[in-house]
């Protein structure tokens, strides 16, 4: 989290709520509520496989939109907006944006956004075309395509005598506790059973072959989460890896409420209803009474790596994430206002992002010079 301002954001969902909480007059805005992803940043976006589709000579070996939905929650669309613009403040830097130019690229992601929302609602309202991809986005999703399954378990596993992969203990995988270890097949044998059976592999794809404890996530550290390898299509190269991560409160809940939903389907319920294609073989399962969702990781998973953006497209990547951020909020409506924001509400929630950014701003440097002073014995600066 001392990495960045970004960085901190991404930790510290939190924070940002007991903000809310705390100054009901930042939570305010315009109308519009739905499912929202609740930890919406820069970040929360991504390359992925998704589903198949009935129409299999058209569905996408890889695409690009929201794909982190574990703090989802139903809630004001303005939530999700302050939070994302917030975090596009904080990137500036990173961006090689100064602040005036962070505050353009701001209005034209909100601009977008309310372009999206406002045109494909399920209101009967003419649908606004679907924002073309820029450039940046382009490319990593030409990258991701041709990545292979194999590349994808060398990364993660290695080769051990008899021809077996096993995941690579070290900083990422480390052994599970013996207490859950043993509860590991029984969980992930009822998230199959529970799957899609048109899209469900065979028993024998989904037998278990290793499993480790996975280190990994900002936010999401210290929640448990299991990586489970099984044999797929069988063969050192043949293999499958999923994704088992414990699912608990949202952190919006500090401002909205708790959902008094299973957690996991939560997660489930957001991606569906705000994405099109959601990511492949999604779903549930409980672990020593946790609730987990479950995935299928694929070689086609990646994120833009904003320090390397060209200046020229981050205008584009800006107007872009507004829209699918516009879109996923239309998608999951539940109560859509009849007129789009106005300019004066936009502007509105841009000084209430510039406030929220530069509280987040200052606590980000109190963490970085106690984290100095821990790390030099220096407490008494």
């Amino acid at each position: 989290m001392t990495t960045s301002p970004l960085a901190f954001l991404r930790g510290a969902a939190p924070l940002f709520y007991e903000l809310l909480a705390e100054h009901p007059s930042l939570a305010e805005g315009p109308r519009g509520k739905g499912w929202i992803v609740g930890d919406l940043h820069l970040e929360n976006f991504g390359a992925y496989r998704p589903n198949p589709t009935d129409d299999a000579e058209h569905a996408p070996d890889a695409t690009f939109n929201l794909n982190d939905f574990d703090d989802a929650i139903i809630g004001p669309w303005r939530i999700d907006v302050l939070r994302l613009t917030t975090s596009l403040l904080l990137a500036g830097r990173e961006l090689g944006a100064d602040g005036t130019r962070a505050l353009d690229l701001c209005h034209r992601m909100l601009d977008a956004y309310v372009d999206a929302a406002f045109g494909q609602g399920k209101n009967g309202k003419k649908r606004a075309p679907a924002p073309r991809r820029p450039r940046a986005v382009e490319q990593l999703v030409a990258q991701v395509r041709v990545r292979t399954r194999r590349e994808l378990l060398d990364a993660r596993t290695t080769i051990e005598r008899g021809g077996e992969r096993r995941f690579m203990r070290g900083p990422r995988y480390i052994d599970l506790p013996a207490r859950l270890g043993k509860k590991v097949e029984r969980a992930f044998r009822r998230y199959a059973e529970a799957l899609d059976a048109e899209h469900c592999p065979n028993d024998d794809a989904l037998t278990i072959v290793d499993y480790a404890q996975r280190v990994a996530g900002t936010g999401s550290l210290g929640g448990v989460r299991v990586a489970v390898l099984v044999r797929g299509k069988g063969g050192a190269d043949g293999g499958w890896i999923f994704d088992m991560k414990e699912q608990g409160t949202p952190s919006a809940a500090r401002l909205l409420g708790d959902p008094k939903v299973d957690p996991a389907m939560r997660v489930v319920d957001a991606f569906r209803a705000c994405t099109p294609q959601p990511p492949r073989l999604i779903g549930t399962t409980t672990l020593d009474g946790l609730s987990m969702f479950v995935r299928k990781l694929t070689p086609q998973e990646d994120k833009l790596d904003l320090t390397r953006l060209r200046k020229v497209d981050l205008e584009p990547l800006a107007a872009y994430l507004g829209a699918l951020t516009g879109a996923a909020h239309a998608r999951g409506a539940t109560k859509a206002p009849r007129e789009p924001w106005s300019q004066e509400e936009q502007a509105e929630l841009m000084y209430r992002a510039i406030a929220i950014a530069g509280i987040h701003e200052a606590v980000y440097l109190a963490l970085c010079k106690l984290a100095r002073d821990i790390r030099t014995g220096d407490r008494a600066t």
